[in-house]
């Protein structure tokens, strides 16, 4: 009985991998233009973490997450997320006394234990942007840094959605409001909602059952509660992104998943992934850093699913493999010898090259070079040997020419603009 992978973990093949490089290093470029610094995080981490960041309350940290105990039975989790390992590291390496050290950027996989569905995995994978900043210029500036990213790539038809979260002041009054709403319609919930109405009331605004979303277009919205230090800083927010030209859409309803989220939260959503329609979302925390034990500074970024990005780039150009520039077909052990020193020189030099291990026939080699899209072969038998030499085929038009074996490395890199 043949091992398989564990559903909803998947294999990266090689045909795939050049897209996923090709969009990692599209990120890695625009977000140094914006100042950001990559930063690599654990993927394992105390449970801790993720309870008192995430919120205990959560379906993440309730029914999702990977936790299991160690030898010293202390409880450990496959991230589910990336900002409170982002946190957690800069409140470890106090990196807060380096004023350079503030805006990060970190790619990698998380892990959820949730029904494998399209664009949405057991692992996925994820690219995450945090500034560590008070002020609503780097929320517009984190949102527009979002945009540009996926104008990069040509994400068509994105649809920015922002709201603001409000904060601890604004947000009990909602609270009340909003609980007395749903104990009216209590009923009529779902069930995960009925109980998510006496722990997390604002998480019935996420859920995906169409009963619960249309008894929640009549619910209380935070935007009609928000205090003046809120509503004044969502409108600097909204002042910021129009002076950049930044075309959004006010949503009362959206609220984000995780609990830390205060004040601005945002979402780029697109009509082409179906019912999973956010590509990327996120907003401000202001008081996570103090939560895990920081000082209390306030942080903004946003979260970008990577599996999610590459159904929209299905069919389009980008990360493509290069094709194989030069092919050493060998004939005869003495032949195969020599090419294979060859192919090393040449690999050694910068020349992307490839030969075949398996002393097939001339034909076959060709044919194989054929599919690995070389444009040159270098045809060695014992015949060319024994002259000193090899022959130079030119594929596409089937021409070839005697090269000396004697500096044939040099030639080489010379006809495919390769010397210094």
């Amino acid at each position: 009985m043949k091992i398989t992978a564990i559903k909803g973990i998947n294999d990266i093949l090689p045909d795939e991998v050049g897209k996923w490089q090709w969009v990692e290093s599209v990120a890695r470029r625009i977000f140094a233009n914006f100042g950001f610094r990559e930063i690599r995080i654990p993927i394992l981490e105390k449970t801790e973490l993720f309870a008192r960041s995430i919120g205990e309350s959560t379906d993440i940290v309730e029914k999702e997450m990977y936790t299991f105990p160690d030898r010293n039975r202390q409880l450990l989790t496959l991230r589910p997320e990336a900002t409170a390992s982002v946190v957690r590291a800069f409140v470890q390496h106090q990196l807060h006394l380096q004023p350079a050290m503030r805006k990060f950027y970190t790619i990698g996989p998380m892990f959820r234990h949730e029904r494998p569905q399209k664009g949405r995995y057991r692992q996925f994978h994820q690219i995450n942007v945090e500034a560590f900043i008070d002020d609503p210029m780097i929320d517009a500036e984190v949102i527009y840094l979002l945009l540009v990213f996926l104008q990069e790539l040509n994400i068509p038809d994105i649809d920015l959605h922002i709201n603001s979260m409000g904060c601890v002041d604004c947000r009990q009054p909602f609270r009340i409001a909003l609980s007395e709403y749903l104990a009216g319609v209590s009923e009529r919930l779902c069930q995960d909602c009925q109980r998510r109405r006496l722990t997390n009331p604002l998480r019935i605004f996420d859920c995906k059952v169409e009963s619960c979303r249309q008894l929640m277009r009549d619910a209380p919205v935070l935007l009609d509660h928000l205090c003046d230090d809120c509503r004044s800083n969502f409108a600097s927010v909204k002042g910021h992104l129009k002076s950049l030209g930044v075309i959004f859409t006010i949503n009362p309803h959206m609220v984000r998943g995780l609990d830390y989220y205060t004040r601005t939260t945002f979402e780029a959503l697109t009509p082409h992934l179906g019912a999973q329609n956010a590509v990327g979302g996120g907003g401000r925390y202001d008081g996570l850093m103090k939560i895990l034990g920081g000082p209390d500074l306030s942080g903004t970024g946003f979260a970008i699913g990577m599996e999610r990005l590459l159904l929209l780039l299905a069919g389009k150009a980008g990360g493509q493999q290069h094709p194989i520039r030069l092919f050493v077909a060998s004939l005869g052990a003495e032949a195969q010898s020599r090419g294979f020193q060859l192919v090393q020189e040449l690999r050694f030099r910068n020349l992307l090259v490839e030969m075949d291990y398996e002393s097939r026939s001339l034909k076959a080699q060709l044919r194989r070079a054929d599919k690995l899209g070389a444009t040159h072969v270098i045809i060695m038998g014992e015949n060319e040997l024994a002259k000193g030499v090899a022959l130079l085929r030119e594929m596409e038009v089937g021409s070839q020419e005697e090269v000396p074996l004697d500096g044939i490395v040099e030639k080489l890199l010379q006809k495919f603009d390769l010397v210094m």
